[in-house]
């Protein structure tokens, strides 16, 4: 996975994300509308506005939206990478994105695996 460093601003974010096991540790289901963890160094508020671009398995490059949700600072306990959890914007552009994530996802229904959320 990418890191999200070196943006034009504080607010744009890219994600390259190879594999449904590197989507599973990103993607956080239980969150309304969907969202995912990103690993970043870059200083963030709740409540921050961000655009990311998302690029599944060098598919095409999805654009997002969504607000920072949750914050993990640099050295969390549990080993957890420092980054930003960011709630997907409730649109329809965002319902086509869910679905792609999910159809990914869909192997692993049901299994106890780790992830970088929670």
């Amino acid at each position: 996975m990418a890191f999200a460093g070196n943006m034009a601003k504080k607010g744009i974010l890219s994600l390259n994300i190879q594999g449904a096991a590197e989507l599973h540790q990103c993607y956080m289901p239980f969150v309304t509308n969907g969202g995912l963890f990103i690993k970043t160094t870059n200083k963030y508020s709740l409540g921050d506005d961000v655009f990311l671009i998302l690029t599944l398995d060098d598919d095409e490059r999805m654009p997002i939206t969504g607000k920072v949700i949750w914050i993990t600072p640099k050295g969390s306990q549990g080993g957890k990478s420092q980054g930003i959890g960011v709630q997907f914007a409730d649109n329809t552009d965002m319902e086509v994105v869910k679905t792609k994530i999910q159809s990914i996802l869909a192997p692993y229904a049901g299994q106890e695996i780790p992830t970088s959320t929670m």
